[in-house]
């Protein structure tokens, strides 16, 4: 990828990463009194989702990527900071323990952030052929 996509391919999962924060905040400000804490995070996985589809969808143009390899790219330059964030976050900010964390990406204990994740990788090449690109 050329250096200027790779920045704005940054730029963008770094909005993305904002938005899911907020996106974050507002699940356990909210949605954690009514269902929980295991299903508050499973609700997120699909309204996050749609977040970072919608962002990308504002975005993609922008990034300028214009092959199918370089979405692919940009998707897994997006799933590799994501699960960064993720483990430095609940790590190091949250004091999560790692079996927590591995939760969090297991389906068979609850956890659906690994399709989260696998939305974040598509996401880019998806909204490309929606724009048309």
């Amino acid at each position: 990828m050329a250096p200027t996509m790779v920045l704005r391919a940054f730029t963008v999962w770094l909005l993305i990463f904002a938005v899911e924060v907020a996106h974050g905040v507002l699940r356990t400000l909210y949605l954690v009194p009514l269902f929980g804490d295991l299903r508050s995070r499973q609700l997120g996985v699909a309204v996050g989702s749609g977040l970072i589809l919608l962002v990308t969808w504002l975005t993609v143009k922008w990034i300028a990527a214009r092959s199918p390899r370089q979405w692919r790219g940009v998707g897994f330059l997006w799933v590799t900071l994501m699960i960064g964030a993720e483990v430095a976050v609940g790590r190091w900010a949250f004091g999560y323990p790692w079996v927590r964390i591995v939760e969090d990406f297991d389906p068979t204990r609850g956890g659906f952030l690994a399709l989260g994740m696998l939305v974040l990788y598509l996401a880019p090449g998806w909204m490309a052929r929606l724009r048309g690109l």
